[in-house]
């Protein structure tokens, strides 16, 4: 096997919890597996067919070409500083928020981004076929050993520069995390009550369907839609109690106002 077939992963977390094994199940061979706990390390190395363990971040005398810092944001600076690599090595980061720059310190030329727009938790299994991937290179070297990576998981890879993917990642951030965060605080409220989450289930789910299909602007609904001050004053005074949910209440509830009743 040519050493081009070979990558190294730097983390063990949720993102390299999938894709190290999507790599390996398409013959990209994850050789070396380097995290701060070693714990961590252990367990994703034996989800792969050969990985080993790395116990620090000299991999001069790996056989890999390609390593992928799939970390924190906030550690990927410092890999970068600190990883030694071989000769005409490739290093990625996999992070959606991250420039291409925040590698700009490590000891190579040939830099790049393999950014999965996906949320990962170990115990929920993703199909990577169905993932977008969103590639950024600093010369064609990098970008001749990427683009296999990602055509080789991915039916969808697009080339993107460093701004582009700060937008794709805000937009992200409000389309998943805080929708996600939207229906913690529904569990919550009904909990508190002691009324069961899973009646919201068929809402949920009909609420993403129609905004995939008919957009989130014409699929949208609610008091707010109607400016139906009302029943918002009525929903803010239930909810005095627990000051900043009620505050979120109102400011999201004005958006929706401001956006579909400008007058």
């Amino acid at each position: 096997m040519e050493s081009t077939q070979f990558v190294s992963f730097i983390g063990s977390g949720n993102l390299a919890w999938h894709l190290a094994p999507a790599l390996d199940n398409a013959g990209f061979i994850v050789k070396e597996v380097f995290s701060r706990n070693p714990n961590h390390a252990e367990s994703l190395t034996e989800r792969l067919y050969q990985a080993e363990i790395k116990a620090t971040l000299d991999f001069s005398t790996s056989d890999s070409a390609v390593f992928i810092i799939a970390t924190s944001d906030s550690a990927i600076q410092d890999i970068a500083r600190e990883i030694i690599l071989p000769d005409e090595a490739v290093l990625i980061h996999t992070s959606g928020s991250q420039p291409l720059t925040s590698l700009q310190f490590a000891a190579t030329p040939h830099l790049g981004v393999l950014y999965p727009l996906q949320t990962f938790s170990k115990i929920k299994k993703v199909d990577f076929r169905e993932i977008p991937l969103f590639v950024e290179s600093s010369d064609e070297t990098t970008e001749h050993a990427i683009m296999p990576l990602a055509r080789a998981i991915s039916n969808s890879v697009h080339k993107i520069g460093s701004e582009e993917r700060k937008t794709l990642h805000v937009a992200a951030v409000f389309a998943s995390n805080f929708t996600n965060h939207m229906l913690a605080i529904a569990q919550d409220i009904l909990q508190q009550n002691s009324m069961n989450f899973d009646w919201l289930i068929p809402l949920i789910t009909e609420t993403i369907n129609k905004s995939i299909a008919l957009g989130p602007e014409a699929a949208q609904t609610g008091p707010a839609k109607r400016a139906d001050l009302e029943v918002l004053d009525d929903h803010f005074e239930f909810l005095k109690g627990q000051e900043s949910v009620a505050e979120i209440y109102k400011l999201v509830s004005q958006h929706i106002i401001d956006k579909y009743n400008p007058e």
